[in-house]
């Protein structure tokens, strides 16, 4: 391997941390909650928005990010989100109000809006057609690593250490990713047009953020009420004016995205199937450690390390699936074997995902761990094969004028189905708990939070020392966590049939795939090559 390959793949280490650090502050938070309420004197509301105020601003962000980035440079909007990352989760360790904490928060989720789309997007910039399997492989397993390390980090922490340390152990992995993107990343810039869709970014914005809003309320008020409908209609509509405008400038302007993207097979299915998975996944990761802490009883540490179980299946899908798609040759020598389109992959991890789905879902309460152990690592193996494959059919239709744009459409699309996913598995979740509940016996304040969660229901049990409610209890989780397994179980056949019919089997050359920038020269910007090559599909 060459000095300027070495340095290639060590600025992917950096851009693999920055990734990371993010999903770390995502999981660690949800187990700082109860701590905050007291230290802070947090209301529920306040602790909604610890978390809304994140989601709302990243949401809101995300396309602007991917347009800014395309604009002045991809390294140099990284740099600035990793700073602004790294000072929002110090502000955040020394918050000493609800009000302070919401507001560093939302910073972070400004930040964030920024690391994602800008790791994707440099990924086609940086690597050849041939490499990129490996390099996506490597993003999207930090990207997920960090939903079981999370509790075990912040179980550890908040075990040791006083509570703004889960926020505060951000700031050394951001200082080392800023030092590596800053030595080792190469500079990229596309389209630098002097006119900028301020309209477009407007309508995305409030759009995006209305729409994370409202499935945000739903999933915690109810699909039934009227704010949560409301605003979810309202970022539906505003939306549609934005794909709209966007349609009518095209041509005229820059526009904000590229809808001629959508005309691609590899984009259109690559981008809906990554974002299925998401829908899928995030479920898992929201149902997943309450069984093991409420139902089995496990701390937070031991629920993170039964997690690992996912990643460990990952890790050998997403190995087996970049050796499958890269040909290799040796001494000179033709491969032996071509490599292996995304449409089989993505097919059958969707598949092994299905298959390992519905196992779970015959999960009783009396079933130990090493059937959630089990079904979890298959269905991690199936997520290792279908994800990346499936997100490298999305960039390749990607021109290096606009790969920040166009991976922040990516991202925002999987950020909408992760926000869908909670909030509609959720819901299947609680309806499917409650209706498995019977609490006449109950005062109303203890029925009440008995019916708002397992964990209430369990420490409503353990205080009133009723064995017979603790039983209820954790049954009716279980029946609730098996009809939304089974959920999702549907959308992955429904997703391995979709991939199957429409996924090219060939990646087309839709967009220019642009060569490698060279590392040796850390400013020089990137060309793009071959057929349509340049900023097109009109923008």
């Amino acid at each position: 391997m060459s000095g300027s390959d070495a340095r290639k793949w060590w600025a992917l280490v950096a851009i693999a941390a920055s990734v990371l650090v993010v999903g770390l502050d995502l999981t660690v938070l949800s187990l700082a909650l109860p701590v905050l309420a007291a230290q802070l004197h947090a209301s529920t509301t306040d602790l909604q928005w610890f978390s809304a105020a994140y989601s709302l601003v990243l949401a809101a962000a995300l396309l602007p990010a991917g347009l800014l980035g395309d604009r002045m440079g991809r390294k140099k909007l990284l740099l600035i989100a990793l700073v602004l990352f790294g000072a929002a989760s110090a502000a955040c360790a020394f918050s000493t109000t609800s009000a302070e904490l919401i507001a560093a928060r939302a910073v972070l989720g400004l930040g964030a809006a920024a690391i994602f789309p800008m790791s994707i997007a440099v990924l086609p910039v940086m690597f050849t057609e041939e490499e990129r399997p490996r390099a996506i492989a490597v993003v999207m397993g930090a990207t997920f690593i960090g939903y079981p390390v999370g509790p075990l980090l912040g179980g550890w922490l908040l075990d040791n250490f006083w509570w703004g340390s889960v926020f505060l152990i951000n700031v050394p992995v951001v200082v080392l990713a800023l030092v590596a993107v800053v030595l080792l990343m190469p500079e990229s810039h596309g389209v630098r047009s002097t006119s900028i869709d301020i309209p477009g970014i407007a309508a995305s914005s409030a759009g995006l953020a209305s729409l994370t809003y409202g499935l945000i309320k739903a999933g915690q008020d109810g699909w039934g009420d009227a704010l949560a409908v409301a605003t979810m209609l309202a970022g539906a509509v505003v939306l549609a004016g934005f794909v709209a405008w966007e349609r009518w400038i095209t041509g005229r302007k820059q526009p904000l995205i590229q809808l001629e993207l959508f005309r691609s097979a590899g984009f259109t299915w690559g981008t809906a199937l990554t974002t299925f998975v998401s829908f899928a996944m995030f479920g898992i990761l929201f149902a997943i450690p309450q069984y093991f802490q409420e139902v089995l009883g496990f701390d937070s540490f031991g629920s993170g390390l039964r997690m690992l179980s996912l990643i460990a299946g990952m890790v050998v899908g997403m190995l087996t699936g970049t050796r499958l798609q890269t040909a290799r040759s040796k001494d000179g020598e033709p491969a032996k074997a071509a490599p292996l389109s995304a449409r089989p992959l993505v097919t059958v991890g969707f598949a092994v995902m299905a298959a390992a789905l519905a196992v779970g879902a015959a999960t009783r309460v009396t079933s130990g761990t090493g059937l959630a152990v089990g079904w979890m690592i298959a269905a991690g193996l199936g997520l290792g094969l279908a994800m990346p494959a499936a997100m490298n059919v999305a960039l390749g239709a990607l021109s290096a004028e606009r790969s920040g744009s166009g991976s922040a459409l990516i991202t925002a699309l999987r950020q909408v189905g992760a926000t869908i996913g909670v909030a509609v598995l959720g819901t299947v979740l609680l309806s499917a708990y409650r209706s498995q509940l019977s609490l006449g016996h109950l005062p109303a304040g203890a029925a009440d939070t008995v019916r708002s969660s397992v964990a209430g229901g369990v420490a409503v049990a353990r205080a009133t020392h009723s064995a017979d409610l603790l039983i209820m209890v954790r049954t009716a989780f279980v029946h609730g966590q098996d009809i939304m397994l089974v959920v999702c179980a549907v959308i992955a056949l429904a997703s391995a049939v979709l991939a199957l019919i429409f996924l090219p089997r060939r990646a087309a050359a839709v967009a220019a795939t642009a060569s490698p920038a060279p590392i040796s020269e850390p400013t020089a910007r990137p060309v793009a090559t071959g057929p349509g090559s340049g900023d097109n599909q009109g923008s």
